[in-house]
């Protein structure tokens, strides 16, 4: 038996050995393989898949086995090594692959091991849409003999090219001297992002930038703000413009402005919006629903069109690739950019903040400060519920005096705040998101007024 819920909403993850091994390793390739197979209306024999792992200890070991799933099935598999994410997402979309699998737990602690899936174009397999199809394929008992001929396998280095693909995003030249702390969390940022920033002009401070899966320093999620206290403390400590920090994989990228401060998701998705609407006037920008009107607002004032969007990687990348926006950012941190096969990055952000930075010619608090000054946002506040469709609603009928919306759970908006409460995909709570433009006393006052409704 496969333990159903290792299955989640966007990949696949689980303790190793006790919830994923390698035999489990082998079932999900084999079943990967048919889910894209029915998907691309071929047999397993016509297709190419991606490979990729990162850091982790048992990498090495599943990655072997997802191939031979793969290749017992009849597909050919093209491996691009131990990389970042989303360098496999580049060899699935420069090499027009049918799909790809990231052998990752991404931010998980040491105990942890998973796989991301695509499927051609780099789009995300997810819960709705593929992710249950693989397990219900990999736990039937129902399995064929391995196909003949096997499919076929061979390596691949994508790194130079993933580099000046990235680097295509800003102008090196534009970029100045200044000093930056840089904290890979002993994840798979040193290698990937290492390079790019070596040819630029910047005084590097590295803290574990060496990949290393037993994590001996911190656990690779710097959106917990016990990841990050070294290197907020570093900044500081430095005198430096900027630290940035990456999880595990190194498809997200976070940062700590001059003051120690850390960088909000909207906030971000804001001045990178500002960056790409400089270089593409007019473009589409998508945020999500839990966003803060910063990104809107800067959006309209930039001359570009901003679009709120469901949360998750499938839904930014499909609709990033229908409407053709250059740009979508989420409040956790992943940033997509239809020039990059719509995919999310952890590389493109740090180019274009260090760029941004340099035109403007001022620090990342001095670029923050207005919208600190205007926009007054919780932060993302979970709460146990069991029944989160009824509480939803419950909150819709509270306040049905402002403008609802069920885009994604429960959003109402007044003209001074607004808020939006989500169920998880996996446990029992309900995720609350709230920012008023009055004061952050009044966001306190409705931020308690809805956790009191929420938690009663």
């Amino acid at each position: 038996m496969i333990d159903a819920s290792i299955f989640k909403a966007y990949d696949i993850r689980g303790l190793y050995g006790e919830q994923i091994d390698e035999e489990v390793a082998y079932r999900l390739g084999r079943a990967f393989a048919r889910v894209l197979a029915e998907e691309e209306g071929r047999p397993p024999a016509e297709l190419s898949v991606g490979l990729g792992r990162d850091m982790r200890l048992a990498a090495p070991a599943l990655a072997t086995r997802y191939a031979d799933g793969l290749r017992d099935e009849g597909a050919s598999v093209l491996d691009v090594g131990q990389v970042g994410t989303e360098m496999l997402y580049f060899a699935v979309g420069s090499r027009d692959l049918d799909g790809g699998l990231m052998c990752t737990a991404s931010h998980n602690p040491k105990a942890y091991t998973g796989a991301k899936l695509v499927r051609r174009g780099a789009i995300a397999l997810s819960g709705d849409s593929g992710i249950a199809e693989v397990g219900r394929i990999a736990a039937a008992a129902d399995r064929a003999p391995p196909a003949e001929p096997r499919g076929s396998y061979r390596e691949e280095d994508v790194s130079d090219e993933f580099r000046a693909a990235a680097m295509a995003f800003i102008d090196p030249a534009h970029v100045r001297a200044m000093k930056v702390v840089l904290d890979g969390g002993n994840g798979m940022a040193g290698p990937m992002v290492g390079p790019l920033l070596d040819s630029l002009p910047i005084d590097q401070v590295l803290t574990y930038w060496e990949p290393n899966g037993d994590f001996p320093d911190h656990e690779p999620n710097p959106l917990l703000p016990e990841n990050r206290t070294f290197v907020v403390r570093k900044v500081l400590s430095e005198g430096a413009e900027l630290g940035i920090a990456w999880d595990g994989d190194a498809d997200r990228c976070f940062f700590i402005d001059d003051t120690g401060q850390f960088v909000d998701g909207d906030f971000l998705t804001a001045l990178l919006a500002e960056s790409i609407l400089a270089k593409e006037p007019g473009a589409g920008i998508l945020y999500d629903v839990r966003a803060s009107r910063a990104v809107a607002d800067t959006v309209a004032g930039a001359g570009g069109t901003a679009h709120v969007n469901r949360v998750g990687h499938a839904f930014f990348k499909t609709r990033m690739r229908d409407e053709g926006a250059a740009f979508g950012g989420e409040v956790s941190g992943h940033y997509y950019f239809r020039d990059f096969y719509c995919a999310d990055s952890g590389t493109i952000p740090a180019l274009l903040i260090l760029e941004l930075l340099s035109v403007k010619g001022r620090r990342m608090s001095e670029l923050l400060a207005p919208y600190r000054e205007r926009y007054f946002i919780s932060g993302e506040i979970n709460s146990e519920v069991a029944d989160q469709g009824a509480k939803m609603q419950e909150l819709a009928e509270r306040y049905s005096d402002g403008r609802v919306s069920w885009l994604d759970g429960v959003s109402v908006d007044y003209d001074d705040w607004h808020f939006n409460a989500r169920g998880s995909n996996t446990e029992p709570l309900l995720r609350l998101n709230l920012e008023s433009l009055v004061s952050p006393d009044h966001m306190g006052e409705r931020r308690d007024e809805l956790l009191e409704l929420i938690r009663a």
